[in-house]
């Protein structure tokens, strides 16, 4: 990989509620047509991490840099505006919704003038099925057929072309392949590598070893919310990261806590760090 800047870059972030400590010193990049791989355990803060990256929690201390240059979030919105998009474990889609709407929904394509604008169903239709076609799920060709009707990889891969589609340069995958069997988690994987392939920075949170290690250019293991471990891919064998990532303990209940913390100060200004 050279040494170009990185599209995102994390340093010395840390994030606390209120008392609650949950992320300790992070400092993390990731540059074009990269897979970082970000390993934990459940309870090792890598939720917490995925909001602030995205935008929903602001670091207490740290800086947070795109394209070399520090940047700060007032919210989801304006994160994905600077092309951090986030695809959650079962993809952000709507079981109901036909597969052209949930692709443009929020921004459907119109047609008509004026006050007899009407959803262009057909030209939704085409650009959802072309757009997750491009990355090879040539059984997805029916934009009018139900996301609920998905495999739990196509659903993946539906959110992941959506993200591609509307402009993300930075990709985090929040468990994607979870809950999915061995030829769906194949199939999401093949889905990273066209993303990288395509020069997004991919940013892959799973507890799955052998996942990270079929996509992943550069690792790190987060335990009890700080880097435990920040190395290259072959540098350490599958063992060696399963054993670092079991040495730690969870932070059990700390979600528990935060939810508490967020929801006794809800409008209130955040303390200074």
């Amino acid at each position: 990989m050279s040494d170009n800047i990185a599209i995102l870059e994390l340093q010395n972030v840390d994030k606390s509620f209120g008392p609650i400590d949950v992320l300790h010193d992070i400092s993390l990049k990731v540059r074009a047509g990269e897979v970082l791989c970000l390993l934990g355990d459940n309870g090792a803060g890598k939720s917490t991490l995925i909001k602030t990256l995205a935008g929903v929690h602001k670091p207490t201390r740290g800086t947070i840099l795109m394209d070399g240059a520090p940047v700060e979030f007032s919210g989801p919105r304006e994160a994905q505006e600077k092309g951090i998009s986030t695809v959650h474990q079962f993809g952000g889609t709507f079981p109901l919704m036909s597969i052209g709407r949930s692709f443009f929904v929020g921004v459907e394509p119109t047609k008509g003038w004026g006050p007899f604008k009407v959803y262009d169903r057909r030209k939704a239709n085409e650009i959802a099925v072309k757009a997750v076609q491009d990355f090879g799920i040539t059984r997805i060709d029916d934009g009018d057929r139900l996301v609920g009707g998905l495999s739990g990889g196509e659903r993946q891969s539906l959110a992941i072309a959506r993200a591609v589609h509307f402009g993300a340069r930075v990709l985090i995958l929040d468990e994607p392949t979870a809950a999915l069997g061995v030829k769906q988690a194949a199939h999401v994987l093949r889905i990273v590598n066209e993303a990288k392939r395509r020069g997004l920075a991919v940013i892959f949170i799973t507890h799955q070893v052998m996942h990270a290690m079929a996509v992943g250019d550069h690792f790190a293991v987060l335990i009890r919310g700080a880097i435990a471990a920040d190395f290259r891919r072959g540098e350490k064998s599958r063992e060696e990261i399963t054993d670092l990532m079991a040495g730690g303990e969870t932070m059990a209940g700390l979600e528990a806590q935060i939810d508490t913390y967020m929801a006794s100060h809800e409008g209130q200004p955040p303390p200074a760090p």
